[in-house]
């Protein structure tokens, strides 16, 4: 017989000065002794010192990482540090989460997600996104084993971000569509659940966009746990292909291509409007909710060359060959990548 495990978070915590609860947090989880804290330089000071006073309260020995980008050699100084702790705190961004994310499970040690801003779902999901010599790289994690979401520390980070982790939810539509072919297609193996959860997801978050506002807790409460339940979705699946298809090639096609990419969840938003024309669905919905949430619709508002973006349209089914997408095995010419973004006003 085929066994899956299911790996999904334990405990969810979320609301305003929850990260002031961390300590009490990681007593409950019935975590002892050392804890190692990875940060940033700017989110240590944000929402990491409270954390970390927490832990003390709570009597942890705690050690402290700082790092500034998501490398492979982040990755294994985190290591390094976190080989006798108990359990490893992620606080801060995407790229300190996938680190603090991929060093636990390869260390074995459980892992807790403290995001300070709701850019994209990693900060729930069994993946991590690592940056090498030819961009990033989306490798296989754990998920946390708990996840602790301050909706004040999150309202007040810059709403671009926000409005990155709803281009990030928004993908979700073109991921499902693009797994359902490959699965009609190919015979690949389809979660009806996951699709379900991911594509409940997304449409709630976009018959929210008029509430999502900048500087609002009830905002960033909403887009956090539409990313949770997108990270959710692909526990579920055992694989991202519920939150991420075509739109995800197109995006990593650009961290190659452009000399300056825009943030993940921007990129992808962009790429769902273009690959929801190619399914056929309704891209302007997409586009016209986007442009609610203040999110970046063209070339311009990304600030890149038009010719960025179809380089990367044109790269975009090179980008991991084993996923089968609208794109095909051969992708799209240069004539046709120009035609798809002038005709949705990308360029």
């Amino acid at each position: 017989m085929d066994f899956r495990k299911i790996q999904l978070p334990r405990e969810i915590h979320t609301g305003e000065g929850v990260i002031e609860e961390t300590g009490s947090i990681c007593k409950d989880l019935m975590f002892k002794d050392k804890v190692l804290v990875v940060s940033g330089p700017n989110t240590l000071k944000i929402a990491g010192e409270k954390a970390i006073e927490s832990l003390q309260n709570e009597n942890f020995d705690v050690e402290t990482f700082i790092i500034d980008n998501a490398s492979k050699s982040a990755v294994l100084e985190v290591q390094e540090a976190s080989k006798d702790v108990s359990v490893v705190l992620g606080i801060g961004g995407g790229r300190v989460i996938d680190v603090a994310k991929l060093a636990a499970t390869r260390n074995n040690i459980q892992f807790i997600s403290a995001p300070t801003a709701a850019s994209h779902d990693g900060i729930a999901s069994p993946r991590a996104s690592i940056k090498n010599e030819k961009g990033s790289v989306s490798l296989e994690a754990q998920s946390p084993i708990g996840v602790i979401a301050d909706t004040e520390i999150i309202s007040q980070a810059p709403f671009r971000l926000l409005a990155a982790g709803c281009g990030d939810i928004v993908s979700n539509y073109t991921a499902v569509l693009d797994w359902k072919l490959s699965y009609r297609l190919l015979n690949e193996y389809y979660s009806d659940s996951a699709s379900a959860l991911s594509l409940m997801t997304a449409k709630m978050t976009l018959e929210s966009a008029d509430a999502i506002k900048e500087g609002h807790v009830e905002s960033a409460a909403l887009v956090v746990k539409a990313l949770i339940s997108s990270g959710m979705a692909i526990s579920i699946a055992g694989t991202s292909r519920p939150a991420s298809g075509s739109e995800h090639k197109f995006s990593h096609a650009l961290d190659i291509v452009a000399p300056k990419p825009a943030l993940h969840g921007e990129q992808c938003g962009i790429g769902t409007i273009m690959m929801m024309y190619l399914h056929g669905g309704d891209w302007k919905y997409i586009r016209d909710t986007l442009r609610t949430i203040k999110a970046p619709t063209t070339a311009r508002e990304l600030k890149l060359d038009p010719e960025c973006i179809i380089e990367a349209l044109t790269m975009a089914h090179t980008i991991r060959k084993e996923r089968y997408t609208i794109l095909g095995d051969r992708g799209l010419t240069k004539e046709a990548a120009e035609e798809l973004a002038t005709a949705t006003g990308v360029i």
